[in-house]
């Protein structure tokens, strides 16, 4: 595995730790950022705020800009939001940031299909459709309708760690990427996969944010052990009880989802001898506490779109965030 033979390295960015430590190690082992790219996929589309924290997208930005490293945003149109509520309709259009500037692609084949149902918790397989839908295939479609893409080397950068959980435990380290089409006469697209985090622990991780002294997102701050969606499917009372006060809006228009679908964020819990059992995401929050370091200015933080104008990306006196080692409740 040469790692230096690529003509671009394109880093997969939620602005998470798990990313944010593939980046750094990249620029350590000595991966001119010239080649570097950073690609940010927008879990509600563009313009409205229903799943992920408002303060996601420009906090990308920021480290993007603090490094000197382009940064391209794609996007499923409507989202999340608009995939849930999908009855006999074709798939939406997506969107794509690119050098030249935003492209749309598909939107106007295959055949209508109904979702009405909120994602599995569990894996992929398993029907995990967010991460499927608005990030993994809107990634695919990135590389394959990019013509700059074929005829080079392009290696995928993503930050899953087996520590994680037993199903990325068993991912491999290195592999073709799903876009590769390495052996087509017409396309000699190479693209590969790389995992450079996935033995590490979660110490490894902070202590390459550490060393370069990156302030993590303010997620990691109130008291998030991830920096996931703000109400995402894994989410725990805690994270669920947390995210009503910092995102209220975002949350009760989740409550009115629930109630309008007849659907939960959470699947029903099986009992025998009785109905499928489901718990409101209103309910699950009545039950856990609030995090401690969920104060007013970190709520400010958490909620700033432009938050690459108000806050630094380097901080000279790091500070473990409260977050960190702490409760999971992340994807398998």
């Amino acid at each position: 595995m040469d790692l230096f033979g690529y003509d671009r390295y394109i880093v997969c960015f939620s602005g998470g730790k798990d990313s944010l430590a593939c980046l750094l190690h990249l620029l350590d082992i000595g991966i001119p950022k010239e080649k570097v790219e950073l690609w940010h996929h927008l879990v509600d589309g563009e313009g409205e705020f229903f799943m992920d924290w408002p303060h996601a997208k420009a906090y990308c930005r920021a480290i993007a800009d603090y490094f000197g490293i382009p940064i391209y945003f794609s996007w499923k149109e409507g989202g999340f939001k608009r995939e849930l509520q999908r009855y006999n309709k074709k798939s939406l259009p997506t969107y794509i940031q690119t050098p030249e500037g935003v492209i749309k692609v598909g939107g106007d084949r295959g055949e209508g299909l109904t979702r009405g149902k909120f994602p599995a918790v569990g894996s992929i397989k398993s029907g995990r459709w967010c991460s499927a839908i608005l990030k993994i295939c809107v990634a695919i479609a990135a590389i394959v309708n990019q013509p700059r893409f074929n005829h080079s080397r392009t290696l995928i950068v993503t930050g899953e760690r087996a520590e994680e959980s037993a199903t990325r435990a068993a991912y491999k380290i290195f592999e073709p990427h799903e876009s590769d089409r390495r052996d087509s006469p017409k396309l000699r697209r190479h693209v590969d996969r790389w995992r450079p985090v996935h033995k590490w622990l979660e110490h490894e991780v902070w202590d390459i944010i550490r060393h370069h002294r990156i302030n993590p997102s303010p997620a990691y701050r109130a008291g998030f052990n991830r920096l996931s969606c703000a109400l995402c499917i894994f989410g725990n009372s805690n994270q669920f009880a947390s995210a009503k006060v910092a995102v209220p809006e975002q949350f009760a228009e989740m409550e009115k989802l629930e109630k309008s679908s007849g659907q939960t964020i959470k699947p029903p819990v099986k009992r025998k001898g009785s109905e499928p059992e489901r718990t409101s995401i209103g309910a699950i929050a009545a039950k856990g506490t609030l995090y401690a370091a969920m104060t007013p200015e970190i709520i400010a933080e958490l909620t700033d779109p432009d938050w690459d104008l108000h806050y630094p990306v380097y901080v000279k006196k790091w500070k473990m965030p409260s977050g960190a080692f702490g409760e999971g409740s992340g994807p398998s």
